[in-house]
C-alpha cells in the first residue's frame, strides 16, 4: 500500500500556516515547509516566517536551513523533502507539506532533471547584463534559445530568467530540453493535494496589503538593512530575489522612496499570487477550498478522511 503525504498549496497570504497547524491537531501530521524564502536564516519578517512560539507548537521542517549568502534550488528541496518524509514515515506519521513555491511541489511530485550545477561566474555575468539592459531584454534573449521556458516565465522574473540562461550558456542545451529528460519520481507515495483559493480575488489582495504593512511596521526595513551589511549578501543574491526584499533594497539604495518601495512590493506580491494561482490551476487532482468559508477546516478534514481511508 502506498504511503501518503498531504500537500497544502496556495498563494501568499491565503492562510496556509494557520490551516496546517489546525490540521495537525486533527491528524498525526508533521509539517514540511515548501517555501524558497523560509529556508533562509535571518529572513523572518519579510517572509512572514512563523514566530518562535508557533514553531514550538507546530515545528516546521526545512525552515532556517540555509544562510542568506547561499543559494537553494528545487533539486536541493526535493532531496531534503524526501529525507524529511522518510523520517516522518519512520515515526508512523503523515508528512504535511505546506507552502506556495509551486515549482518545488511540481519537482517533488513529477520529477526533476539533473541540471548543471550553479556557476557563480556565469551568474555574475548574466546579472551584469541585466543591470545594463534590464531583465525584459534578457527575457527576449531567452525567447531565442528556449521559447517554451520564456513563454512561462514572466519578463521580470529575474531568478528564473537567470537560471534558464545559465543552464543554456553552461551546457549548450535549453532548460526545456533538460526538463523533458527528467526522470519520473519513483517513490511509492500517494500525494493528496489541497489547494487554497480565496474568492473574490480582491479579498486576497486586501490580505496581501495588510500583511505587507504589518511587516514594514514590525521592522522589515531594519531586517533588510542588517542583511545588507553582510559581505556575502548582495542585491543579486538568490535570497534577495524574494518578493519584498528586492523592492526595499532599492529604497535603501536611495533609488525610490519608502512609499514607492511599498507600492512596488505590493504589486510584485500580487503578481506572485497570480502566478501561484495559475500554477495551482494547472495541477492535477487538486481539491480546492476557500479558506475563508465557514467550516473550511471541516471540509478539508472530511476529504482527507475519505482519501486516507
Amino acid at each position: 500500500m502506498k504511503r501518503a503525504a498531504i500537500l497544502l498549496m496556495g498563494p501568499t497570504a491565503s492562510g496556509k500556516t494557520d490551516l496546517a497547524i489546525r490540521l495537525c491537531k486533527r491528524f498525526p501530521c508533521d509539517i514540511i515547509s515548501v517555501d524558497s524564502a523560509l529556508v533562509y536564516r535571518g529572513m523572518d519578517i519579510g517572509t512572514a516566517k512563523p514566530d518562535a512560539a508557533t514553531l514550538r507548537r507546530a515545528p516546521h521542517r526545512l525552515i532556517d536551513i540555509r544562510d542568506p549568502g547561499d543559494s537553494y534550488s528545487a533539486g536541493d528541496f526535493v532531496r531534503d523533502a524526501n529525507a524529511e518524509m522518510d523520517r516522518i514515515f519512520e515515526r508512523q506519521r503523515l508528512p504535511l507539506l505546506v507552502g506556495g513555491t509551486m515549482m518545488y511541489f511540481r519537482a517533488l511530485t513529477e520529477g526533476i532533471a539533473e541540471l548543471p550545477s550553479a556557476d557563480k561566474q556565469l551568474r555574475d555575468e548574466i546579472d551584469a547584463m541585466a543591470d545594463r539592459l534590464g531583465w525584459p531584454a534578457l527575457h527576449s534573449e531567452l525567447q531565442l534559445v528556449d521559447p517554451v521556458a520564456a513563454a512561462r516565465i514572466n519578463p521580470n522574473d529575474s531568478q528564473r530568467i537567470q537560471r534558464a540562461l545559465e543552464v543554456y550558456k553552461s551546457s549548450g542545451k535549453s532548460l526545456t530540453n533538460w526538463q523533458r529528460e527528467a526522470a519520473d519520481p519513483v517513490r511509492d507515495i500517494a500525494y493528496l493535494k489541497i489547494g487554497l483559493q480565496i474568492e473574490p480575488r480582491k479579498l486576497l489582495h486586501e490580505r496581501i496589503a495588510t500583511r505587507l504593512d504589518h511587516m514594514v511596521a514590525n521592522g522589515f526595513v531594519d531586517e533588510l538593512r542588517a542583511l545588507r551589511e553582510r559581505s556575502d549578501v548582495g542585491r543579486n543574491s538568490s535570497s534577495m530575489r524574494s518578493v519584498g526584499y528586492r523592492q526595499f533594497w532599492n529604497y535603501l539604495d536611495d533609488e525610490c522612496s519608502l512609499e514607492e518601495a511599498r507600492d512596488k512590493a505590493l504589486f510584485a506580491t500580487r503578481q506572485l499570487a497570480k502566478r501561484q494561482l495559475t500554477w495551482l490551476r494547472s495541477e492535477k487532482s487538486v481539491f480546492t477550498v476557500n479558506p475563508l468559508e465557514p467550516g473550511a477546516i471541516d471540509t478539508i478534514s472530511r476529504r482527507l478522511v475519505n482519501e486516507l481511508g
